[in-house]
């Protein structure tokens, strides 16, 4: 009985390090497969899968560095794991090149059917498009915005591809999801395209965050006024006020009396920095003062305006320390798209509160303007050492009689 409990004891013995070498063999060649893996040349690959002939992603590897076998090393890397879409998109992309589009395109369904995000989606869409094969294109374009990825930049090339129609492109791939409104806008502004930003731009306001958002949307109403779409920047501009993204007054100018400190946006003030001359803005106005070293022509402030036709008063309260008279600060209006200056004010000189008024038109050619304080030495005088006290600044519209 002693001997028989003995010789079991010495076969499970030898069973559990049999079970131990055989796992030691394993370790040891999966680890000798994964160094010649990442060798990554051909000759290594095909070494590392005959140590470890079950590895998907070897046959992956193989096939991008082995052109003549690929569609062979990518069907065994399938049969090793069907579950894995970039082998069936990869796959496909060969079946393709070679004519065979219907298993290409029973590739790429496979690819989806086991994964559902966007790769897939993508690629079909691609797939279809190539294959000029519309309808499909934008069911698979809409179903890829559904699940967007970091960066679909790649997927709008596609529909502006398909179609220049922005309406078309816009009611297919844009949905309430801001992080597809908020990519495709960029494209837009990237791409030359930010005359058909405003709808897009909009859409964002209603579904966006303001604190993630806003920097994008000012960055669209500057690039309207450059391009010269005055109504479509000034849209944009009162979309972002009605929805309290911005607090502004509804004054013309915006931030008439220089309370808040300006927005990186052109419908608010620009304050440009020169030598000798510093600008702040607060309860009392906008203070300015010049050092007596600033350039001989310095924009003091600046803001564009978007008026419809007609005739307009501009008035401004203001007084001065130690500017003499007719040393060259006034008001201007300027044509944006000209840069002619439709009106100017006096020089403003004063050491009391007074008003600086002046009376201009616009026409159905100028509705883009830029409300400019300027700074030009006058002929015969030294540049300017004082400062000047901006307290308000309007502009309304004069009454036909």
């Amino acid at each position: 009985m002693k001997s028989s409990i003995n010789l079991l004891s010495t076969a499970l013995r030898i069973i559990v390090a049999s079970a131990c070498l055989v796992g030691i063999f394993d370790s040891v060649r999966l680890a000798a497969g994964d160094v010649l893996f990442r060798r990554d040349t051909e000759q290594s690959i095909r070494s590392a899968i005959r140590l470890v002939p079950d590895a998907p992603q070897y046959y992956m590897r193989l096939a991008q560095l082995d052109d003549t076998h690929s569609k062979q090393m990518l069907e065994a890397a399938l049969r090793l794991n069907r579950y894995n879409a970039e082998e069936n998109i990869e796959l496909a992309l060969r079946y393709e090149a070679d004519g065979n589009y219907s298993r290409a395109e029973r590739l790429l369904l496979d690819a989806f059917a086991v994964d559902d995000t966007y790769l897939p989606r993508w690629s079909l869409a691609n797939f279809y498009l190539r294959r000029d094969d519309l309808p499909a294109f934008w069911i698979w374009a809409h179903r890829a915005a559904e699940m967007p990825a970091d960066d679909i930049g790649a997927l709008f090339e596609l529909c502006w591809k398909a179609s220049s129609d922005p309406d078309r492109i816009a009611s297919f791939i844009l949905t309430k999801d801001p992080q597809v409104i908020r990519q495709y806008l960029i494209f837009l502004l990237t791409t030359n395209r930010a005359q058909i930003s405003a709808n897009v731009a909009s859409s964002l306001i209603r579904s966006g965050d303001p604190n993630k958002d806003r920097p994008l949307i000012l960055a669209v109403v500057n690039r309207l006024v450059v391009e010269e779409q005055p109504d479509a920047a000034a849209n944009v501009w009162r979309a972002l006020v009605h929805q309290r993204w911005v607090i502004q007054e509804s004054t013309v100018p915006t931030n008439a009396s220089f309370t808040h400190e300006p927005l990186p946006v052109s419908f608010d003030w620009t304050l440009p920095s020169y030598p000798g001359i510093s600008s702040v803005v607060g309860p009392s106005g906008l203070e300015t003062e010049l050092s007596g070293v600033e350039p001989e022509v310095s924009t003091i402030a600046e803001q564009v305006l978007v008026l419809s036709p007609g005739s307009y008063v501009f008035k401004s309260v203001y007084r001065t320390v130690a500017i003499p008279p007719e040393t060259g600060i006034e008001w201007q209006i300027v044509d944006c798209k000209s840069g002619s200056v439709l009106a100017s004010s006096p020089d403003l000189s004063s050491n009391v509160l007074t008003y600086a008024t002046f009376s201009f038109n616009v026409g159905q050619d100028a509705q883009l303007l830029r409300l400019r304080l300027l700074y030009q030495r006058a002929p015969g005088t030294t540049r300017v050492e004082g400062t000047l006290k901006v307290v308000s600044t309007e502009i309304g519209a004069v009454k036909a009689t």
